[in-house]
């Protein structure tokens, strides 16, 4: 087949895939009049192949071949595309205005090259001095310019380098800001560095360049790095560790090698310090012989850490609650409960006394059974004895309706801990939080690392009271705490389950306890608040009457605010009604293109107005796993934009929008913590492997006012049936009890 060469360009891109950088892109052509009868009306051409992440404006020369795709005609299937200076001044002004370069958006890039024409890249190459000469371009602006130009330059050759290796233009920046100009060397000696050092970079990615580079399949640092990886990934379905012949067994599989090269590398990795097995606790291997836990060294300091902790607290007699002269706790409790006209339970009476009387103590149950009231009458009791305590949950909406409850200001842990980018927690052993008693809401989301966090920052004297839902999904971060330590024995715990006569009246509560106790959900005609639309196992068809009810039904029949009100949550990722689609299809229906400002980062097009969710921990920013915000603006010259996370107003670099992800649908697992005046869940069989009961009652109960089923009874009947949690590899219960 014959090969053309084209010059042109971007006009525009109407695709591109993060993960493999496939793209369709709208390119005009400046060069080769003879492709010029391949244009369609408008004067672009269709190119197609895996391309470097392109901003409009930009040029390229591109090898290819033409072929014609049955729905959407001719198209230049691209075979190499380097990217070139463009020859006009108009090329140029579109160039410098895309957003390439920190400094200059469209209005500098149009003074600049109104100014210099031509010679404007020239200048910009060798002597941005004379910068000066453009009105409105002041000494901030030239030096910020001047670092960007230069920079990226830098980046183009690491660029360059790493494409001959199939990465990403976006993942090249990323490692350029990471490691400056020390990159190509660095890559060079280790590649699968880049799996650890930088966010976005997986090891499947790190081993294709690896492989490029030469380093066999048996490497010894590529085995080694595979099985950091391999543990890497079972934190991330929760797993604190992995038994150690399923470890061999999973990376052996992974790295398409033996698993008896494998043994040796786990020896090896032990001695690097980037593993550590305990043979210590009793665990066995599927044909029931002795086995060991392997960990990363970072989770498996955290679980004994915590279980040290923990034990410390259940064995030092001395309490900053109980001192001299010591309160009578229960009739302090009969006259808070009887001054604000509250009738207490005996559990609630006990949970509250327990918590009084026990260094640590547990109090669990489902809604409605008086979770809030028990820990206002808590609270009321330490302010009548004089008593200090802080509140605290682990994201900043669940923290937000802490607060509201008991009528007290509640911080997340990571504020609470004093969270500081430089110097990591404020409090610790030697800085313990400053209260006789701590109080911890939402506990089952706790993973591992930060109820070491947690732990590590309680006074031995003071008391510690943990507060949940064991009941729920376990947390979106490795381990398995609350349930660990329920389950441990050690810890007195009252679990509460008597449904009040105000919660009664409530169907999202009955359905709630209902589907806990493994019963399928009532959909009485009379429903106000619980509903069902009832379809064939059909995924696109529920995908789009998600859709509709978000879009109109919702908010027509109830006046709820799609953005602001409504909230879809999925049981999983890919598929029709998955995580993903849903999110393209929401973002369409509910913020199309054309009136907002827009820009194309990390694969995902982000507007002005969108619904945003951040995806890891970040400390600098105070933005957490799991919050959620609303795109404002975007800075183009700054190559920034600006969310809002409640109250806060957060600068974001484009080049850490690889933390966001869009949020008009969301995983379950993501809804822990928050409540939504309504939620919206497909449920279909397709998600068979994903529908258990702990998952749809954990879905259900995220709903204040209003909660609507888009699927099939069927599917329904499948998460009740299955009340089978997904074990965790975790050993804090087993550390509690040694």
């Amino acid at each position: 087949m014959e090969q053309v060469t084209l010059e042109g360009t971007v006009e525009r891109v109407t695709y591109y895939n993060e993960e493999n950088g496939y793209s369709v892109v709208r390119i005009r052509p400046t060069s080769n009049l003879s492709l010029w009868s391949a244009v369609d009306e408008n004067g672009l051409i269709t190119v197609v192949g895996y391309l470097p992440e392109l901003n409009p404006g930009e040029n390229l020369e591109i090898e290819g071949t033409w072929q014609t795709h049955t729905n959407y005609g001719r198209q230049l299937q691209a075979i190499n595309v380097r990217q070139v200076a463009p020859a006009t001044v108009e090329g140029i002004r579109r160039y410098l205005g895309s957003g390439l370069i920190k400094g200059i958006g469209p209005k500098t890039a149009e003074r600049i090259v109104g100014h210099f024409g031509l010679e404007t890249l020239d200048i910009l190459d060798h002597d941005t001095d004379r910068l000066y000469e453009v009105d409105g371009v002041g000494p901030h602006r030239v030096r910020l310019i001047t670092r960007a130009w230069a920079e990226q330059q830098e980046i183009k050759r690491v660029m360059l380098f790493l494409q001959s290796h199939k990465v990403s233009t976006s993942l090249a920046v990323k490692i350029y800001k990471n490691y400056g100009d020390a990159a190509i060397q660095l890559v060079e000696e280790d590649p699968y560095r880049l799996a650890r050092d930088i966010f976005g970079i997986g090891f499947r990615t790190a081993d294709q360049i690896a492989q490029n580079l030469g380093l066999t399949p048996d490497h010894p640092r590529r085995l080694e790095a595979g099985l950091v990886y391999t543990l890497n990934q079972a934190a991330d379905e929760g797993h604190v560790y992995l038994p150690r012949q399923k470890l061999i067994a999973m990376a052996a599989s992974l790295l398409e090698v033996a698993e008896e090269d494998i043994l040796p590398a786990v020896e090896r990795a032990e001695s690097a310090e980037l593993v550590i097995q305990d043979h210590a606790i009793d665990i066995y291997d599927e044909n029931d012989a002795p086995d060991s836990a392997v960990y990363l060294p970072a989770f498996y300091y955290s679980e004994i850490g915590s279980a040290r902790r923990l034990r410390m607290f259940l064995e030092t007699p001395v309490s900053r609650i109980n001192n001299e002269p010591q309160p009578d706790w229960l009739m302090l409790i009969g006259q808070a409960a009887s001054q604000s006209s509250t009738l207490l339970t005996g559990q609630q009476r006990g949970a509250v006394h327990g918590a009084l009387t026990h260094k640590v103590s547990i109090i669990t149950g489902g809604p409605g059974t008086g979770k809030t009231t028990t820990l206002q009458m808590l609270i009321a009791v330490l302010k009548a004895a004089g008593r200090t305590f802080a509140l605290a949950s682990p994201t900043g909406r669940a923290a937000k309706r802490l607060s509201e409850a008991a009528g007290h200001p509640a911080r997340t842990i990571h504020r609470m801990l004093g969270y500081s980018p430089a110097r990591g927690f404020l409090h610790n052993e030697d800085d313990p939080i400053p209260a006789d008693m701590i109080i911890v809401d939402e506990c089952s989301m706790l993973d591992q690392f930060l109820a070491y966090a947690l732990l590590r920052a309680v006074d031995a004297r003071s008391h510690l009271v943990m507060v949940g839902d064991v009941d729920q999904l376990p947390s979106v971060g490795a381990g398995d705490v609350l349930r660990d330590v329920i389950a441990s024995g050690e810890v007195p715990v009252t679990r509460l389950d008597t449904i009040f006569r105000q919660a009664e009246d409530s169907l999202i509560i009955q359905n709630a306890h209902r589907i806990n106790q493994g019963l399928q959900p009532l959909f009485p005609d009379s429903a106000q608040d619980f509903f069902l639309f009832s379809i064939a196992d059909d995924p696109e068809r529920a995908a789009d009457l998600v859709v509709d009810i978000v879009q109109n039904r919702v908010p027509n029949r109830f006046g709820y605010h799609p953005l602001e009100d409504i909230q879809v949550i999925v049981p999983m990722y890919r598929g029709a009604v998955g995580v993903s689609a849903l999110n393209e299809r929401l973002q369409q229906a509910l913020n199309p293109p054309g009136r907002p400002a827009e820009q194309r980062l990390g694969g995902r097009i982000f507007r002005v107005g969108d619904k945003v969710l951040q995806m890891r921990n970040n400390y600098d920013k105070e933005v957490f796993n799991g919050d959620v915000g609303h795109i404002r603006s975007f800075d183009m010259a700054q190559q920034e934009m600006n969310i809002v996370f409640d109250d806060r107003l957060v600068t974001y670099d484009w080049l850490e929008a690889h933390e966001l992800t869009h949020a008009y649908a969301i995983s379950v697992h993501r809804s822990q913590g928050s409540e939504y005046p309504v939620i919206v869940m497909p449920i279909v069989t397709q998600h068979y492997m994903l529908l258990q009961r702990n998952l749809l009652y954990t879905a259900v109960t995220r709903a204040k006012e209003l909660v609507i089923l888009v699927g099939s009874k069927r599917a329904i009947a499948i998460a009740v049936k299955n009340n089978e949690v997904s074990k965790r590899y975790t050993a804090l219960e087993r550390r509690l009890l040694a």
